[in-house]
């Protein structure tokens, strides 16, 4: 379970905005290397200027771990690839264009692992959204920054066990 934070963005100047995109989920490991489970998506960007969007997901997401020691970066890392499907949508309330609707992103990842149990992570990712309002599709590109606690399941029993 964790979070990644995306379009992190705070403008300095006059006439800028801001934008902050963030990603909690949760995924369960049904073999090695391979986890599911769900995520939401909570954002908004406005600004003096801009016209506050919102945008918001729910769905279901998988990450497939690459644990071939050959395409390993450093010694406590590794590679991903991240699926997801759900509801989502984009909506700017002053001009009020929207897009809601079918979901869908996919994209590489890296988690730097700085115990055992803790990843830091960094994933690029396209997501788009296809389904009604003022317009039909919406496509983005989110670069994201968060990190990961991976719970080993005998560890949560008897975490669980021990309240």
């Amino acid at each position: 379970m964790g979070a990644d934070i995306a379009n992190f963005d705070l403008g300095l100047n006059s006439g800028n905005g801001f934008n902050i995109l963030v990603n909690p989920s949760m995924a369960y490991f049904i073999r090695d290397g391979l986890a599911v489970g769900p995520f939401i998506t909570l954002g908004i960007s406005g600004g003096k200027d801009i016209q506050p969007t919102t945008i918001y997901g729910v769905g279901a997401l998988g990450r497939y771990y690459v644990s071939d020691t050959v395409v390993s970066l450093l010694k406590h890392g590794r590679f991903f690839v991240e699926g997801n499907a759900g509801i989502e949508g984009n909506n700017n309330s002053q001009s009020g264009e929207t897009t809601n609707g079918l979901g869908l992103g996919f994209g590489p990842g890296y988690a730097y692992f700085i115990t055992e149990n803790i990843g830091l992570e960094t994933l690029l990712k396209y997501n788009g959204i296809i389904g009604f309002g003022s317009s039909a599709t919406t496509s983005t590109l989110h670069l994201s920054f968060g990190f990961q606690i991976y719970i080993g399941s005998q560890k949560a029993k008897e975490a669980i066990q021990n309240q």
